[in-house]
């Protein structure tokens, strides 16, 4: 909370009182309504999302009521709740006193309190003799639960109950009572809930930035919370030497109707201390924007600024700005070289007249040699293995495209208990653990870019297939799922290595199942309808081949060809037809 407010004021000159806070903002309520409550203090579990869509509160009372019964025990009384707050049930009472107690939370006595003063107003109890009945029923001492009940319901036969109701009032409350929680405490636990809503409905970017930041050493959290920032709208940014700070930040937009962007921090690249990130921060903000590789290197005169944290930072994307990673990697000890020189010159007092301005031109040139670019499959891997998860994309996403229609989605496993699935993925991590009988296990999590599944891989099925199991491995996995512990699990029983012909055969497929349309432009002759057909029987498939005719009038017509729609073929088309001429649908 606090480093969402201070962020605000960094980035929107904004200072928040959490104190002053409206408690009947419609953002907030709206984000409870939909379940969009990652990162929201007690309201983040699923089961939690799921009873908040079917509450949808409309005031601080009802997260009051749900942080109280979320709990084993009370949770069985939410769906009374939530009926009783829909209007959907009609809500009894066994006695027109308990009225005004148990309204606010519809027949169901969810606080101790609640339970106090129904022992003080239909039994007569003192303050003190309610707390002895509190404490008698939920620690379950039998002894004094006897005597209690005899107690209150001669209490509330006394104050006119007739017995028999007073009775059903007695065993009425004891389920609550055992369960009841400390309405105080409750109200606690439901504004730091509403504090944290409120400015993540209402300060997405700050809010989020700062929980990145708490989380960043549990890359698990950090992965979820990421992956709730593209749901939110936002994107988020790999680190850069002028963008960053120590944490995650926020990048404001131009534009105020839309949403910022979150960029990582200099701390969460592996191997990049936190000493020179904090000089690398100084520096900026005292000097302006690093100009180029050159001028970062001439300005950080600094003895962690050594090979493993300047290849990271140029591996994680730091540097994107200033210079290319292939670049940058292949004259790496040049760079090297060159700042170690600036730093001795430093030391040992030499500077030229305009060393102290922030952008003043380097004591030595920097002549670099040319290298190929990285390709968009390595830097990815540099992303997974220096800062944790993908960042700027996801190196599954085109072959999950490919193989949508021959496998399950990750994200689509919920409630397919015991049914049998193929799934795919890349490997992002491997536990292994013996058996009782001295026999090797893994616990392997695959992800797609939609979701991250954990595979169970038994000895028997271990044996046979011990050579896929490898981190960034892509692997296609069949077998049962299991939602023993609330989570989809898969049962292996069969698991392959995804190769360039399982790609093929897959799109292949994929094409038989749409229709390409070709517009042809008008006064089309003969002549060009036989190179038109040379070029489609070049390039045989399984996808049947429209054609689209707009002499005078529209016409369309079935051809009995068939063709691999590849880029290649597109390419072709589009010069020959026009730059409308190509579509390509489903079936």
């Amino acid at each position: 909370l606090e480093q969402t407010i201070e962020i605000i004021e960094a980035t929107k000159k904004i200072k928040i009182d959490l104190d002053t806070i409206p408690l009947d903002d419609q953002k907030t309520f709206r984000l409870f309504q939909n379940g969009e409550t990652t990162g929201v203090f007690q309201l983040e579990s699923g089961g939690m999302k799921r009873y908040l869509k079917q509450l949808r509160p409309t005031e601080l009372e009802d997260i009051i009521a749900m942080v109280s019964l979320y709990r084993p025990g009370p949770m069985e009384f939410i769906p009374d709740y939530v009926a009783g707050k829909n209007g959907s049930k009609k809500v009894n009472y066994l006695h027109p006193r308990l009225e005004p107690i148990l309204k606010n939370t519809y027949g169901i006595a969810i606080y101790q309190e609640q339970i106090m003063r129904i022992a003080r107003d239909l039994a007569g109890f003192s303050y003190g003799e309610a707390d002895v009945l509190r404490k008698a029923v939920g620690k379950k001492i039998k002894d004094l639960l006897v005597e209690q009940e005899a107690k209150m319901v001669s209490g509330m036969i006394k104050n006119g109950i007739d017995k028999h109701t007073a009775n059903k009032i007695w065993e009425f409350i004891l389920p609550f009572a055992r369960y009841g929680f400390n309405r105080s405490h409750a109200v606690c636990y439901a504004m730091i809930a509403y504090q944290t809503a409120y400015l993540k409905a209402n300060y997405p970017e700050a809010f989020m930035a700062a929980l990145l930041s708490s989380d960043q050493d549990n890359i698990d959290r950090v992965t979820i919370e990421i992956k709730e920032c593209h749901k939110m709208g936002m994107e988020v940014l790999p680190p850069d030497v002028n963008e960053s700070f120590s944490n995650f930040s926020v990048v404001e937009s131009k534009d105020k109707s839309q949403l910022g962007k979150i960029r990582f921090g200099l701390n969460a690249v592996k191997n990049v201390g936190h000493n020179i990130a904090k000089v690398i921060i100084k520096e900026r903000k005292a000097n302006g924007f690093y100009q180029s590789v050159e001028n970062l290197l001439s300005r950080i005169k600094d003895k962690d600024l050594n090979k493993k944290s300047l290849e990271s930072l140029v591996k994680a994307g730091a540097l994107d700005s200033l210079i290319k990673r292939g670049q940058a990697l292949g004259n790496l000890d040049k760079l090297l070289e060159f700042n170690k020189k600036i730093q001795n010159d430093y030391k040992n007092g030499q500077s030229n007249l305009f060393a102290d301005l922030p952008l003043a031109a380097p004591i030595m040139s920097l002549k670099l040699d040319d290298y190929p670019d990285t390709d968009n499959q390595k830097r990815l891997s540099w992303e997974k293995e220096l800062l944790g998860l993908y960042i700027s994309d996801h190196p599954f996403k085109k072959n999950l495209e490919i193989l949508k229609n021959s496998i399950t989605s990750i994200k689509q496993l919920k409630n397919k208990e015991g049914q049998m699935v193929k799934v795919a993925g890349i490997i992002t991590s491997i536990h292994k653990i013996v058996t009782h009988k001295g026999q090797a296990m893994l616990f392997v999590t695959i992800e797609d870019s939609n979701g991250s599944v954990e595979l169970v891989v038994f000895p028997k099925i271990l044996e046979t297939s011990y050579q896929l199991w490898k981190d960034e491995n892509q692997v296609i996995a069949e077998g049962k799922v299991s939602e023993k512990d609330g989570q989809p699990k898969l049962l292996v029983e069969r698991a392959e290595l995804i190769s360039a012909e399982t790609i093929n055969d897959a799109a292949i497929k994929n094409m038989a199942e749409k229709k390409l349309w070709l517009k042809l432009p008008p006064h089309f002759n003969k002549e060009d309808t036989a190179k038109l057909k040379q070029i489609l029987q070049d390039k045989k498939g399984l996808t049947p081949v429209y054609l689209e005719i707009s002499n005078g009038q529209k016409r369309i017509v079935k051809t009995d060809l068939k063709v691999l729609p590849a880029e290649e073929l597109k390419n072709t088309i589009l010069e020959f037809l026009g730059q409308d001429s190509w579509k390509l649908t489903d079936n």
